[in-house]
């Protein structure tokens, strides 16, 4: 039988091989998702004080970086605080998540949305603690809550913009920058400064792009009629992406 063109999978009829091919496709963020959905049901089976002793202890507040730093930084982002939202968790890593992981591999994926959770975190928590040694916040915001995911999807949403061709991209980067910045721009809590952190951090994570990898822009990847997610080395022959010098 004759092999796809452009290295392209047949689709299966069968939606458990779908969902077990998209699922082998990005491991971290299933993986992740898996995590949280055990710590949110921990936290919804717990007591009230239980509940509240566990968000305070796995999160990466001032007074929990200083105490344990490097936990802090990492478990914080294991778990959320209302565990109803998991649904809608579900329905965010799948669309950026997802998506992100499976066109520029795992490792670069992870090292874009982990740098970009730590890094917000820490830029984030030094705001407050200046708001604190300026008297604009009390010093009970040391040990204030500060778990969950979000620093992470506000990553991968910068980084999907390149993943989409125009003029979709130009509709989707404007929803995104609405989304992040009215917040930011009417009464921005530390959280707010945080998902600006990490959406430039995404924005930032260009070069980790594949297409930024082959020296190709995502108008020359689709006139080759290839899927930008699809390895270099499946391109028809006689195209040589190292010759190319515009992006």
């Amino acid at each position: 039988m004759e092999p796809p063109r452009g290295g392209r999978r047949p689709c299966s009829g069968n939606p458990w091989t779908w969902v077990r091919d998209w699922v082998r496709s990005s491991p971290g963020t299933h993986i992740w998702l898996l995590v949280i959905g055990i710590t949110s049901l921990v936290i919804a089976s717990a007591s009230e004080g239980l509940g509240q002793f566990l968000v305070h202890r796995t999160s990466s507040n001032i007074h929990q970086l200083n105490e344990h730093p490097l936990p802090s930084l990492l478990i914080s982002g294991f778990w959320i605080e209302r565990p109803a939202s998991f649904l809608l968790y579900v329905v965010m890593f799948e669309l950026l998540h997802a998506n992100v992981e499976r066109w520029t591999g795992t490792t670069r994926w992870l090292l874009s949305v982990g740098g970009a959770h730590i890094a917000a975190t820490l830029a984030s928590q030094e705001l407050v603690l200046l708001a604190i040694e300026g008297h604009r916040l009390p010093r009970s915001m040391t040990h204030v809550v500060d778990i969950g995911v979000s620093y992470g999807l506000a990553a991968a949403a910068g980084m999907l913009t390149y993943r989409l061709l125009p003029p979709w991209r130009y509709g989707y980067l404007a929803g995104v920058l609405v989304f992040f910045g009215i917040p930011l721009l009417t009464g921005a809590t530390f959280t707010d400064f945080g998902h600006a952190i990490a959406l430039t951090m995404g924005f930032a994570a260009w070069p980790l792009t594949p297409a930024a990898a082959e020296g190709l822009s995502s108008e020359e990847e689709e006139e080759d009629g290839r899927d930008p997610a699809e390895p270099a080395a499946e391109r028809p022959p006689g195209r040589d992406p190292d010759s190319r010098q515009e992006r």
